[in-house]
């Protein structure tokens, strides 16, 4: 494994392997099968992109879209490694000449679509050469049980077959239990040879939000990440269509993709989203495979994903990078019944399985609990933590999230529905609870029945809470057909009594956090974590070197090596080379471009070089849930160091209230934290912190709940978490151990 260390090291510019690459390696290079599962962006692609440069003979990657070719080698050559593929897009000329290069053993790394690769030809042409390892990426596509299934894929047994001597290594990134296993079965890989990452994207901000005018949604998220890319993806061409027409017109960098589009159309969109010639990609499901972009900051579900499976493979086109990124789904009540209405016009045995796959979605979608249980437990993980601090339930705290008895609404709500016949839908339903007297409530004469007005205590948008909550627990039916709600025997055992309804109204939330401001307020802010001027002038050039080469800026360096620079300000060659990302090839070729700006911009401002710790050399190249579950401790070590919390925020990629978090969870271990300018952080008044540390040591510092509502809202969770912290220091009592309120 010396060799691979240092091309690790010297060619792709990382300094320790990832989480279970370095035991892929060490397998695949004793030419042995693996099944490999890891995350995307977790570094799957380098389990045979090193063992290619160390095999003596070629390795062939089956890569399933002739879009996603091209930059995937134009990446890998950045590198100085030899690859090329074979597919339609190449001229005949260019198609020989890759043909010779492959004789004449030039090349480490092949990609070849599934369907290339069966032909007779391509064989012919492979048996005549030293094939010593195929890669299959994506192969979740082999199997029927997957929720991408192709059935080229299923002939590359066939392949295998046809080189015994070549180890085989199937990769991906989304794969539940028996996806795995016929992969196994059809590859014929052993079961020891499987090798399970963590399907857990730390850096991905997962969040869930009702429906409620859903372009404002949108606007809102965009506007966090100006200059940022991101992907909004829509279920209809239609929905498509319309909403890139109004994006457009307010001015964003936009363009669409969909089936309906020409070939030449997607393409050029695709490419022009790849080379940042454009910020916003809006597109339906069919869109996501084909992008192998690594900046994409932010994902909207703008309808709903099709299955759990869809759902992390469109987000997982977030954050390759490493650094944060935003998913955000909107799920709306009338997108619900529009799916369930398509599932009850398919066969039987489909209608079963959309369904399941329908309620395993909603599972995750209206869950009480950290996003990542549910989604890491549909894909077998059960050592999951209760908390991640990466989603919009953890950062609301315990108490807000808490389920809470709604059984007198939702009576009033069925016994409404009961009472206008059940042939209206949820907007007359809430007309006539909250007495309003439009036409249509005037018309039926809906005034006079005992329901009228009867719920003016909750507003429209929290009736329309409940509205959906007892449809997706089967109190209510849609019949999408008639727009209207119907009720099922479940709904008259609450009706009379016998059944409670429990369910969550989020009554203490602002309109605007409502509308996805939650994860705003929990962002890192990145202006603290590097210089934004340097890296907006980095990019710059970036971009500027990418276009001569006519290549995806990426390919040259991710943003998150740019962030490196901004924050480190390397000076020279050396330093340059600590950088995250930055190989001996990479130095040689941009070294002087880059190096000049970074010169240029500390002469001006007087910055001086900043180093760049050992520590944080070795474990920033690792992904941050896989490295150890004691990372807090880490944490308070380097924060008792002297290391801010922006500067922690930035090193291990979380987030400022993370990092919080994990100093708070070493006070309730008992390890001391030796800081006393916490206080420095806080953005409140000294009236306003005095206040809040009051009520600390009134009501105690195990729920922040009640001195949340104390204050009316007014005062952020985040503000609450680092002054708790701050009180616990000030006391070094262990949390909890001196509540004096009720």
């Amino acid at each position: 494994m010396n060799r691979a260390q240092s091309i690790l090291k010297e060619v792709f510019g990382f300094e320790t392997f990832w989480p279970l690459q370095e035991k892929v390696i060490a397998h695949v290079l004793e030419k042995k099968d693996a099944l490999v599962v890891m995350p995307t962006g977790g570094g799957k692609s380098l389990c045979y992109q090193i063992p290619a440069m160390i095999f003596d003979g070629l390795t062939v990657v089956v890569s399933p879209l002739i879009s996603l070719m091209k930059d995937q080698v134009d990446q890998v050559r950045e590198y100085g490694v030899p690859a090329l593929f074979l597919n339609s897009t190449l001229s005949m000329e260019d198609y020989r000449t890759n043909v010779t290069k492959l004789r004449e053993n030039l090349v480490k790394l092949l990609y070849l679509a599934p369907e290339a690769l069966l032909t007779p030809g391509t064989i012919t042409l492979l048996s005549e050469l030293k094939v010593d390892c195929i890669a299959i990426d994506e192969a979740h596509c082999i199997s029927e049980w997957g929720h991408d299934f192709r059935p080229e894929y299923r002939q590359l047994a066939k392949v295998r077959a046809a080189f015994p001597n070549a180890c085989c290594v199937a990769l991906t990134a989304t794969a539940t239990p028996r996806v795995r296993e016929d992969i196994r079965n059809s590859l014929s890989i052993e079961d020891r040879s499987e090798y399970i990452g963590s399907f857990n994207r730390p850096n991905l901000f997962l969040e869930v939000v009702a429906k409620n005018k859903p372009l404002d949604q949108v606007l809102t998220l965009i506007e966090r990440y100006p200059n940022e890319s991101g992907i909004i993806y829509c279920a209809t061409r239609r929905q498509t269509d319309e909403l890139y027409a109004i994006l457009r017109q307010k001015g964003y960098s936009i363009r669409p993709y969909h089936a309906g589009l020409s070939e030449q159309e997607r393409t050029e969109n695709q490419e022009r989203f790849s080379r940042d010639d454009i910020r916003i990609i809006v597109a339906t499901i069919a869109f996501g495979m084909g992008i192998n972009k690594s900046n994409i900051r932010f994902v909207v579900h703008y309808d709903l994903p099709r299955s759990i499976d869809n759902y992390y493979q469109e987000i997982g086109r977030a954050g390759r990078d490493g650094l944060p990124a935003h998913c955000l789904l909107l799920l709306g009540y009338g997108d619900i019944q529009k799916v369930r209405y398509f599932i009850g016009q398919k066969s039987e045995q489909e209608q079963r399985v959309a369904g399941i796959l329908l309620s395993q979605l909603l599972g995750f979608a209206e869950t009480n609990l950290c996003r990542r249980v549910p989604l890491l437990n549909y894909f077998g993980e059960t050592n999951v933590p209760d908390r991640c601090g990466m989603c919009d339930n953890c950062l609301r705290g315990e108490d807000e999230r808490a389920r809470e008895d709604l059984t007198i609404p939702a009576q009033k709500f069925l016994s409404c529905v009961k009472r206008t016949g059940e042939i209206f839908g949820a907007g007359h339903i809430i007309d006539v609870l909250r007495g309003s007297t439009s036409q249509k409530v005037l018309k039926f004469e809906h005034e006079k029945l005992s329901t009228y007005g009867i719920g003016t205590a909750y507003s429209a948008e929290q009736w329309r809470q409940i509205a959906r909550q007892l449809i997706q627990k089967g109190l209510l039916l849609y019949d999408y057909e008639h727009g209207s709600l119907k009720l099922t025997s479940k709904a008259w055992e609450v009706l009379r009594g016998r059944e409670t309804f429990l369910g969550r109204l989020e009554v203490a939330r602002k309109e605007k956090e409502a509308e996805g401001d939650l994860g705003q307020k929990q962002r890192v802010d990145e202006a603290d974590s590097f210089d934004p001027e340097l890296f907006e002038a980095l990019r710059r050039k970036r971009k500027e070197l990418a276009d001569q080469a006519n290549l995806p800026p990426y390919t040259i360096f991710h943003d998150r090596t740019l962030r490196e620079m901004a924050h480190y300000y390397p000076q020279t060659r050396e330093s340059l080379l600590s950088v995250y990302g930055i190989g001996t090839t990479k130095l040689e070729k941009y070294a002087d471009s880059f190096l000049d700006i970074i010169l240029e911009h500390c002469r001006i401002k007087q910055i001086a070089e900043r180093q760049k710790p050992a520590s944080v050399a070795d474990t920033d190249t690792a992904p941050p849930a896989d490295r150890s579950t004691r990372r807090h401790l880490v944490i308070g070590e380097r924060f008792n160091q002297g290391y801010s919390i922006e500067e922690l925020a930035r090193d291990f990629n979380i987030l400022r209230a993370t990092v919080i978090n994990h100093l708070y969870k070493c006070l309730c271990e008992n390890h001391p934290i030796m800081r006393n300018d916490l206080m420095t952080n806080s953005s409140l008044t000294e009236d306003q912190r005095e206040s809040v540390l009051s009520s600390f040591a009134r009501l105690g510092t195990e729920r922040l709940r009640p001195v949340f509502e104390e204050f009316n809202g007014t005062i952020p969770y985040e503000e609450l978490q680092l002054l708790r912290l701050s009180y616990l220091c000030q006391s070094q009592k262990r949390p909890g151990s001196h509540k004096t309120g009720p």
